[in-house]
């Protein structure tokens, strides 16, 4: 009896533990299952589609760069179908492609229509609508023309801007501390300021000696009618309290307004500069495209002149990455200057 009892106990054992190990399975497949990062299984499977229509299918056209369009999003899919399951002890890198993944997918997505709407099928005329490996072939051959054109143009737009900002900063100080430059200045602010910079181009054409000077003008005033009215608000905004109280301290004049009136107006300040950034990079393009033979903005026209559609997109492209990059760079500069701020507003 007892060995009977031995054995039954025994058994009961033996399921017991095999229930606990399938419980376990089941929950560590549970755990793989939720880990996995579907969303980067499902950009890599596009990504690698989009290099086998690329490759496989027949195009309607000459096009150099196929392949390597073609090679480079299937080593793309791969990166991410070999990523997928290694996003949880890929740290930083893991979470950033997390939070990008829908992007990932949109991006294949759009690469594969824009693809197959031109290259292939072509839905869309040509070459009105070139493919992107035709946009793929001008940022590698024409990369000379194209990379000495951005250079002109953020030398061209950084002089102007900084003129501008440092102007319409020191205009606007006066304007908002003393009354009487307010006095002689807002009349000129209210009838000048509303006037878009581009209708000066054809006086400041005729009155500089080169279009380069007459540009880097245009850019400037495009820059600092904002920077100077949000400087004069963010001084005129300043709660009077803090000077009440650097008076009582026995401030001086000077003291007030480079560690009371200024730092209590930088947030009003960075607003001007981005407006002025936005407003100096339509007037850097229609100054270049109208007088200046160097630049994006003459980059985009010649294309145009030439019918070289690809290169026009290419152009625009390095355009948006340029500005995109710049206000970036702008908004780190604003945390970290106005650290309290930080967060606050995000690009």
């Amino acid at each position: 009896m007892s060995s009977s009892l031995t054995g039954a106990f025994g058994g009961g054992f033996r399921r017991a533990a095999d229930a606990d190990a399938t419980l376990s399975s089941r929950s560590a497949l549970r755990t793989r299952l939720a880990t996995q990062w579907w969303v980067g299984l499902l950009a890599g499977s596009l990504w690698l589609a989009l290099a086998g229509l690329t490759l496989v299918l027949p195009e309607n056209g000459d096009f150099p760069y196929s392949s390597t369009f073609g090679q480079g999003g299937g080593l793309i899919g791969a990166a991410l179908l070999l990523a997928s399951p290694l996003l949880p002890v890929l740290g930083r890198v893991g979470a950033r492609l997390r939070h990008w993944g829908p992007w990932i997918v949109a991006l294949a997505l759009a690469f594969t229509i824009w693809e197959l709407a031109t290259a292939k099928l072509e839905w869309l005329p040509m070459p009105f609508f070139p493919p992107p490996q035709a946009i793929l072939e001008v940022f590698a051959e024409d990369w000379p023309k194209l990379g000495g054109s951005i250079v002109n143009s953020l030398i061209l737009l950084s002089g102007g801007y900084v003129i501008g900002a440092a102007s319409g900063f020191v205009l606007g100080v006066a304007v908002g501390w003393s009354r009487t430059a307010g006095y002689w200045v807002h009349p000129v602010l209210r009838f000048v300021g509303p006037l878009p910079a581009t209708a000066w181009l054809p006086l400041a054409f005729f009155v500089f000696p080169s279009s380069w000077s007459a540009s880097t003008f245009l850019v400037a005033l495009a820059t600092g009618f904002p920077v100077t009215v949000l400087t004069w608000s963010g001084i005129a905004a300043a709660n009077k309290s803090y000077y009440d109280v650097a008076r009582t301290l026995g401030a001086s004049q000077s003291f007030l307004i480079r560690k009371v009136a200024i730092p209590a107006a930088l947030p009003h300040v960075f607003v001007g500069l981005f407006m002025g950034l936005g407003a100096s990079f339509a007037v850097l393009v229609v100054a270049e495209m109208l007088g200046v033979k160097s630049g994006l903005g003459w980059y985009l026209q010649w294309a145009q002149g030439w019918a070289a559609y690809a290169n026009m997109y290419a152009a625009l492209i390095a355009m948006a990455l340029m500005c995109s990059t710049l206000i970036t760079l702008l908004f780190r500069l604003r945390d970290r200057v106005l650290s309290w701020q930080k967060g606050l507003v995000q690009w």
